[in-house]
């Protein structure tokens, strides 16, 4: 008799146990959701997943066409730089090459959140009522790009400027294998042959 009123008892307590432990996890999921929020907007610093990997192939109006490219329209190559995810190591097709100034820069966005830091890349024609080419780091700016939420019309500070061709580029991203479209931008140092 008291063996069995152990057994029970025990397997009381475990059921109870049980139970609390799914409620608890129940509690808790919403703080494990806002916990992943900074680590997502941390992403959103080092690999930028939050962009948009896909966008329209419209480019601004007073952009260049680069005469002599590295990587002509048509033909491919590999991305070398991983600032976002599934991007290192893809295939490249090049959609569009133009000589402009390239920048990194760090912002508010507009649509609240955390800071971006050293965000890769926008353009000198992608600047509201900018000047020459190029711009010194520290300089503060608004920009029209949308490749980010939040990121048009954001004052944006220059954080490096580099004078080079920009791609625009057709990928599969090596994580997932989605087609990604029109991708701005990747410099020629981030593209090598074959």
């Amino acid at each position: 008799m008291t063996f069995k009123r152990r057994w029970s008892g025990g397997l009381l307590t475990a059921v109870a146990l049980l139970a609390l432990s799914a409620c608890s996890e129940d509690k808790t999921e919403p703080s494990s959701t806002s916990d992943n929020t900074p680590e997502t907007e941390q992403q959103t610093e080092m690999d930028h997943s939050s962009m948009n990997h896909s966008s329209s192939a419209e480019v601004p109006a007073t952009l260049r066409k680069a005469e002599d490219p590295a990587f002509p329209v048509g033909s491919t190559a590999i991305i070398t730089d991983g600032h976002m995810e599934g991007m290192k190591g893809a295939e490249a097709t090049i959609v569009g090459a133009y000589k402009t100034t390239a920048y990194i820069i760090s912002y508010d966005p507009t649509s609240g959140g955390e800071r971006v830091e050293n965000h890769k890349w926008i353009i000198h024609e992608e600047i509201n009522d900018v000047g020459e080419a190029p711009l010194s780091p520290g300089t503060e700016v608004k920009t029209t790009a949308t490749h980010m939420e939040g990121m048009k019309n954001a004052t944006v500070r220059i954080e490096d400027a580099i004078p080079t061709t920009v791609y625009m580029v057709d990928y599969i991203s090596t994580t997932n294998g989605e087609a990604m479209k029109n991708h701005k931008w990747v410099t020629e140092d981030e593209l090598t042959a074959q």
